[in-house]
């Protein structure tokens, strides 16, 4: 409760007390007077009828409690006084202790030579995790004090207050940050940005915004970097779509002319669905050499030769270019049709990014939206969690629905819904949550990519120096990062993959690029590691050896 709300109550009550005190007197005087012959004061009255309600004693007046009226008057106000003690510690002693002993958000910092966050939200957890992995310290602002409480209590560095307000950045120790990330709202950053500028002109700036018009916006107004997690998700989800229907790559990675490291997705009746690795033999059948699975939301480094390869698993591939096309050309389902339909359901800046990258590629999609009044590009107006909006959109003739909302939960109900509908069409999701892909994964998604990984990635990519990740929307992260403590050991003896689960593709030397290192190849200073995994392995990674 508010202080004002205390302050209201009290008042109240204590009003209301003092006036019982103050009728129970009256009638005590006149019970005395008229039923026991006594005539007294009224401020004896009072001095009697409070001893009564606080047990402190009955003075002189007890000779004269002979009849019964008198009794059962001095009875009832023992009780009375009884109930109000029970009333008033539940009321107002137990809250006014625990309002006392309550802890209150942290105002400040001393830390020096971190990042400040504004504001916090799940976008924020990934790059979280890398900034602490690179033992990189930093401070989140937000002006919810119960959110600043419960990350205090996880002893997360974070302060309660407007990041809009120049004593808000001061107690972040913004002279001593060496960055700061807005991440607020659109409207909403360019005050930051405005205030972080004026109090500390050469820090660097890293904004997050939606739209193309924003960010010039925020580059206007004094942001160093401006990314747009959004616009790369929905390229990304879209780019899921389009691989079957134009046999391209999903995402390359090209190291040199004749190393390229590549993300796979093994379609439904393809030709190396069922298979194991060591019966595909790909390395020595076209020089591929598969360094990672992801299946159902579970990675798998370094896959050994019994791993089965089943429909709807990712693989991670390094190898010249020429050799990953012709393997991608047997991840593809003998099925596919150009005429294959798709439909974006979804259409706010991710669904409208996907659309666009869809028909770049010369995929029509049918979109679905809620609101699609607003807007010409929308063919049906609906909710996707009725099964008639998909029906009115053609689900029974469609390969693909991409799931683009801004919520998880209706993502999850419409995944469930169209898989028992319509079991033949492959869907890709996006989450907001980075926690929420397993459950899309298990509702039954084919491909999910959270907004929280793609945010997270491209901001630790601009604000860790000595880390680059290579690849911002796929389900591997591929990083290229130096690692101190491995010089002088063996890749066999640093036991990288046991220690980390992360496996070293190749490694950068004086120039020249090692890929498929040996296991007894000895590491130098300077070297620079092209390292694969998912999340949690790549900190795993840089934990341990920087």
């Amino acid at each position: 409760m508010t202080e004002p709300g205390w302050r209201r109550r009290l008042v109240l009550s204590l009003s209301g007390v003092a006036l019982l005190v103050f009728v129970y007197s009256l009638l005590y005087q006149w019970a005395i007077f008229r039923f026991e012959g006594v005539n007294i004061t009224i401020f004896q009255s009072v001095q009697t009828v409070i001893e009564i309600f606080t047990t402190a004693g009955f003075g002189g007046d007890t000779q004269y409690w002979n009849t019964a009226p008198m009794n059962l008057l001095v009875i009832g106000m023992n009780l009375t006084g009884v109930l109000l003690v029970f009333l008033a510690l539940p009321v107002f002693a137990i809250p006014l202790f625990q309002q006392a002993f309550e802890n209150e958000p942290q105002q400040s910092t001393t830390i020096t030579d971190h990042v400040i966050i504004c504001s916090y939200n799940s976008r924020e957890n990934v790059l979280r995790s890398e900034l602490e992995a690179a033992d990189v310290p930093y401070v989140i602002i937000d002006t919810d004090a119960d959110t600043i409480l419960e990350l205090n209590s996880r002893g997360v560095e974070a302060i309660c207050g407007d990041p809009e307000q120049k004593q808000t950045l001061k107690a972040a120790n913004i002279s001593a940050a060496q960055a700061l990330v807005t991440d607020v709202s659109d409207t909403e950053n360019i005050p930051v940005i405005l205030t972080a500028k004026e109090l500390q002109e050469d820090l660097r700036i890293v904004s997050v915004a939606e739209n193309e018009q924003d960010a010039e916006y925020h580059r206007y107004a004094g942001a160093d970097r401006v990314i747009r997690p959004r616009q790369a998700l929905g390229d990304a989800l879209a780019g899921r779509a389009t691989l079957p229907i134009t046999q391209k790559l999903l995402q390359t990675v090209e190291l040199s002319d004749e190393f390229n490291i590549s993300e796979l997705h093994v379609e439904d009746d393809s030709e190396l669905a069922g298979q194991t690795l060591a019966e595909l033999n790909l390395q020595e059948r076209m020089g591929v050499t598969v360094i990672g699975v992801w299946s159902n939301g579970k990675f798998i480094s370094a896959p050994g030769p019994d791993v089965r390869i089943d429909e709807n698993t990712f693989l991670l591939v390094a190898g010249s270019y020429e050799a990953l096309t012709e393997v991608t050309t047997q991840t593809v389902s003998r099925k596919l049709s150009e005429n294959d339909q798709v439909i974006v359901a979804g259409y706010g800046v991710v669904g409208q990014s996907t659309v666009r990258t869809l028909e770049e590629n010369g995929v029509s999609p049918t979109v679905i939206d809620i609101n699609g009044n607003e807007n010409e590009r929308v063919d049906v107006v609906g909710d996707i969690t009725n099964r008639e909006t998909f029906l009115q959109a053609g689900i029974e003739d469609t390969r693909f629905v991409i799931v683009a909302v801004d919520d998880d939960s209706t993502a999850m109900y419409a995944t469930v819904a169209i898989k028992e509908s319509a079991p033949d069409t492959e869907m890709i999701a996006r989450a907001n949550s980075i926690e929420n892909t397993a459950k899309l994964y298990r509702a039954g998604a084919r491909y999910v990519l959270s907004l929280s990984t793609v945010t997270g990635r491209m901001l630790s990519s601009v604000l860790l120096e000595d880390e680059e990740v290579l690849t911002l929307e796929t389900q591997f992260e591929i990083v290229r990062t130096t690692a101190p403590e491995l010089a002088g050991q063996t890749l066999r003896g640093a036991a990288i993959r046991d220690r980390t689960g992360a496996t070293v593709v190749a490694i950068e030397r004086d120039g020249e690029l090692l890929t498929n290192p040996e296991p007894d190849l000895r590491m130098k200073d300077g070297d620079r590691f092209i390292i694969t995994g998912s999340n949690s392995v790549i900190n795993n990674f840089t934990e341990t050896f920087r």
